[in-house]
């Protein structure tokens, strides 16, 4: 079978011969009795054998995974710790128990992902070699396998010298290869990766800080022996998903395995600087996306919420700033219905909005009017409607800010003219009204050489709006735009063919003609 077409129930219906294992002292007899109490047993039975001996039942899946290399017995083993992490997150907290104080919880679980590669190549049979020279040699001579694989059930001193040759031969390359956790995850089958990146995660997050169990050097307490550190792990873990998000080992599973297992490790400060440090924000970018499916709507959910995450991550923010992460993060606010999906991207946003310029680019972006239609749509999540009156608030301030005769002045210098905040703000034109004055009405006169230069409807409609509220908010803007000759270019642009330029030519015209006065009696 497709070991990437492998799913939990086809690898759970094995029968795995545990009584072999223990003739071949693969496993202790202790272990046999607790398989036998758990193996096949129901949910609610497993249940309370956990509750009652749960770091016991830990310690033989540990010892399975680092002693048995047999493929199908690992993905069994595997299979049952997540199905038994998956019933209930908080048994993580079982790997970090003080029983099992001297055991290296992480080291199966990183070299379950590449020693059946090896036991496949020329490597094995060197080893396969040298036990069976040994093993000769040790039993006086070659008689004894004939052949030797088929003679080792029923040889327990051949068995058990074999194993020893082979484990001390396996230790040799471990302790080598810990030391270059770039492996991790890379060569096992499909079915080994998901499960043991599902589980590392898991047992990681699971860990309490005052139950740490190996100190910064990697020694476990009270011993001398060298343990596979958090950092390590993470480190590699975090490696391994940028390489599944770079380049799928699955086409349809890896990219939400990846984002599934991110959403929840970012929670630690340490994954943020390891994944950004990795280049790995621009890899999420492209999966915001609009999702139609139930899968591809967990997807943008996750990967929103590890935007989430990193909103809280200065460096991570400097780079969101220069993507196109928050027009895509407003694309799903605007364009979502799913609850979850809305609230996450709203709460995203609302961390953004003091950060740099993304209040300004919000404003430009049209989030205060999405906002405001949100606002008037039924959700029942608190948060999100708490959420959404932050970023109303805070977007209002921004546009205050933004509303300065600065920025105005430079917009139309540039020639730059659209519908942002400050051309329909009253308090911008009461406060900014004399600043035309300066420069003998620089910028009065650019904005009526602009009805004559520009051909982009747009800026049209915007200027002709523009001053109509000069001749409105100006004591003497009546006659101050007639003597500038605006009359004429306004008046021809109300025979345009674009109706939102007509529509502003009219206004201008008719509070030209009515004066300030009556000018505020007509509306847009």
């Amino acid at each position: 079978m497709d070991h990437a077409e492998l799913n939990m129930e086809q690898v759970l219906k094995r029968d795995i011969p545990w009584e072999t294992y223990m003739t071949t002292k693969l496993i202790t007899g202790t272990g046999l009795q607790l398989l036998r109490r758990y193996d096949n047993k129901s949910e609610s039975q497993r249940a309370v054998l956990l509750d009652d001996d749960g770091p016991a039942y830990v310690r033989v899946f540990i010892t399975i995974l680092r002693d048995i290399f047999k493929e199908e017995t690992v993905e069994y083993v595997l299979a049952l710790i997540d199905e038994m992490l998956t019933a209930n997150p908080k048994r993580a907290r079982l790997f970090h128990d003080k029983f099992l104080a001297s055991e290296d919880i992480y080291e199966p679980f990183l070299s379950s992902s590449w020693q059946f590669d090896m036991l496949r190549e020329d490597v094995v049979e060197l080893r396969v070699a040298n036990v069976k020279i040994q093993v000769d040699a040790s039993l006086g001579g070659p008689s004894v396998f004939t052949p030797y694989w088929l003679k080792l059930i029923d040889c327990p001193r051949a068995s058990a010298l074999m194993l020893e040759v082979l484990d001390n031969t396996y230790l040799s390359i471990a302790r080598s290869t810990w030391a270059h956790l770039e492996r991790l995850l890379w060569k096992g089958n499909w079915f080994i990766q998901e499960k043991s990146c599902k589980i590392l995660t898991m047992v990681v997050s699971g860990r309490l800080e005052n139950q740490e169990r190996v100190t910064s050097n990697g020694e476990a307490s009270n011993s001398k022996k060298q343990l596979t550190t958090t950092d390590d792990v993470l480190k590699g873990l975090v490696e391994w998903l940028c390489s599944q998000l770079k380049k799928p080992s699955h086409p349809s599973r890896a990219i939400p395995t990846a984002i599934n297992c991110l959403a929840t490790l970012l929670k630690e400060p340490m994954v943020r600087s390891l994944f950004v440090q990795a280049d790995g924000v621009k890899l999420l970018i492209p999966l915001i996306l609009p999702a139609s499916t139930q899968q591809s709507m967990q997807l943008l959910y996750e990967t929103c919420l590890c935007l989430w995450l990193l909103s809280f991550y200065e460096p991570a923010i400097e780079y969101l700033a220069t993507s196109r992460a928050l027009a895509r993060l407003i694309e799903v606010v605007k364009g979502s219905t799913k609850e979850k999906v809305v609230r996450v991207a709203v709460l995203t946003l609302r961390n953004l909005l003091p950060k740099g310029t993304f209040g300004s680019q919000m404003v430009d972006l049209g989030l205060p009017q999405i906002v405001q239609s949100l606002k008037a749509q039924a959700w029942s999540d608190e948060d999100l409607l708490e959420a959404l009156n932050q970023l109303e608030d805070g977007l209002r301030d921004n546009i205050k800010q933004m509303s300065s005769f600065d920025k105005y002045k430079q917009e139309v210098l540039l020639g730059h003219l659209d519908w942002s905040p400050m051309h329909k703000d009253p308090i911008f034109w009461r406060e900014n009204i004399t600043k035309f004055e300066e420069n003998d009405f620089q910028i009065l006169r650019v904005l009526i050489t602009i009805l004559d230069t520009s051909r982009d409807p747009r800026a049209l409609a915007v200027d002709c709006f523009d001053l109509s509220q000069f001749i409105q908010y100006h004591p003497a803007g009546r006659v101050i735009v007639t003597d500038l000759k605006a009359k004429d270019r306004v008046m021809k642009l109300m025979n345009h063919e674009n109706a939102e330029v007509t529509k502003n030519a009219l206004l201008c015209i008719q509070r030209l003609f009515l004066g300030a006065k009556y000018a505020s009696f007509l509306q847009v």
